[in-house]
């Protein structure tokens, strides 16, 4: 036996029923539709659902929301700091040294070993990294942040008048 001569089993291959090819084709008038109504016409929109609220409607479009007042810190961990081999810290040393964007809140965390006492000023600390900066005898100085409280919400601002 070779590869040309393998058919399928007798029978279970049945040709395509071709409908709406006239009545000699055994599928004309109504091919198979019934009479008259909606699903015998051929004007049924995907995602149509009879009439009740669509699937696509029911689901809610836009979720969740962009936090107006999110502080959102720069992140330096203790290994960087140690890598940097500088004594004195603050947002704008390691701008200089191109660790940190400009302008950038800064919050350092724990993660890694220092090996000398080090001067940090920064806007926020972890307490983990508190703990390790003033075991190796240096010191913290948290910075205040750039404004009071909240910063403005950003967007529009709707007024009751």
């Amino acid at each position: 036996m070779k590869l040309h001569d393998l058919r399928p089993a007798e029978g279970s291959n049945r040709p395509r029923k071709r409908v709406a090819r006239g009545i000699g084709g055994k599928g004309g008038k109504t091919a198979g539709r019934g009479t008259k109504g909606q699903k015998a016409r051929n004007n049924i929109p995907p995602g149509f659902e009879g009439g009740q609220m669509p699937l696509a409607r029911r689901i809610p479009k836009l979720r969740g929301f962009n936090n107006p007042f999110r502080v959102a810190y720069q992140a330096i961990n203790l290994d960087v700091i140690e890598e940097s081999g500088l004594d004195e810290i603050s947002p704008e040393t390691l701008h200089a040294h191109g660790l940190i964007h400009k302008g950038a809140l800064v919050k350092v965390l724990g993660r890694g070993e220092l090996s000398r006492a080090v001067q940090v000023s920064a806007h926020g600390f972890s307490a983990s990294a508190k703990d390790a900066i003033a075991a190796r005898g240096g010191s913290v100085t948290e910075l205040p942040l750039p404004f009071k409280g909240r910063p403005p919400a950003k967007g529009n601002q709707h007024t009751n008048r």
